[in-house]
């Protein structure tokens, strides 16, 4: 039985055997060892980071006495499910979406980690309840992830892409109007300063 431990771009966690391009936690563990159950909690902290599916030659359990893994098709995904690239494993691209920041917002400095997980923590929850940023289309830089009834669609180039677990699959054009926004206003800003995500290769179809 997989495990749940699939993040999908509204930050729910549903069980699915792919794992996609990326790894992450939410601060620390949210599963029982014993049972490899997911208890009440769905986060420990506002530390939400993606990280590398290997690195350093570690080798973990994935749901064992640790954090629990958290999966992730791709870098929109994981953006929209309000989590941040992480400044171990993903060093390089954790500075580059911290300066995109910067230069989209006028900053003297990029913010620092603790900084950026505070806005995006601030950003993706109203409470317990997921936050939607209610936008206009034409404002949204690609990689943006939005809700459509029960669909989630992403935004790139003059298309809409539609998340499955699996894959994004062509869903007609890119959309216009006001749309509600999964992606963090913090994330919209990197990715409209030139921050590159690391898309799914079926983006690319």
């Amino acid at each position: 039985m997989p495990l749940q431990s699939r993040v999908r771009p509204d930050g729910e966690l549903v069980a699915d055997p792919t794992r996609g391009l990326l790894l992450g936690n939410r601060g620390g563990r949210l599963h029982d060892p014993a049972t490899r159950t997911l208890g009440r909690r769905r986060w420990t902290s506002a530390r939400w980071i993606s990280c590398e599916l290997a690195f350093g030659g570690r080798r973990r359990e994935v749901w064992g006495e640790g954090y629990t893994e958290l999966f992730f098709l791709d870098e929109p995904t994981a953006l929209a499910a309000g989590h941040r690239p992480c400044y171990e494993c993903r060093r390089a691209d954790a500075l580059a979406f911290a300066a995109a920041v910067a230069r989209a917002e006028g900053l003297e400095r990029a913010p620092t980690a603790g900084e950026l997980d505070r806005r995006l923590h601030r950003e993706r929850l109203d409470g317990r309840v997921r936050r939607l940023h209610r936008l206009d289309a034409a404002d949204l830089p690609d990689g943006a992830v939005v809700a459509s009834g029960d669909a989630f669609l992403a935004l790139r180039d003059d298309r809409a892409l539609a998340w499955t677990p699996a894959a994004w699959l062509p869903a007609g054009a890119r959309p216009d109007g006001e749309l509600d926004v999964l992606t963090p206003p913090t994330a919209l800003a990197a990715l409209a300063a030139g921050f590159a995500p690391r898309w799914h290769p079926s983006a690319e179809a």
